[in-house]
């Protein structure tokens, strides 16, 4: 049974390739969703899949890509279990 997390990551995640990067590693985790940038500055995260693979993106996004800096990440559970691809917006 898949599993669906909102993640809201802060810091420097903007104009750092992190949406394009979170999309690369929830592919590879086999996660559906998305990756959208927020207009406070932050990126909102949306992915579906298993408790494991989930629980190993929100400690990805943690790291991000090479050019982020992240200073905090929320995850709380949503029902979002339409999503079929992980893309960005």
């Amino acid at each position: 049974m898949a599993q669906c997390v909102r993640c809201l990551i802060s810091g420097r995640v903007q104009g750092v390739f992190f949406r394009a990067s979170t999309r690369h590693k929830a592919r590879e985790l086999g996660l559906s969703g998305r990756a959208l940038n927020i207009d406070d500055g932050r990126v909102e995260v949306i992915a579906c899949g298993s408790k494991e693979k989930l629980a190993e993106l929100e400690r990805w996004l943690w790291q991000g890509p090479p050019a982020a800096q992240v200073s905090g990440v929320v995850c709380t559970a949503v029902d979002a279990s339409d999503m079929m691809e992980f893309e960005i917006g």
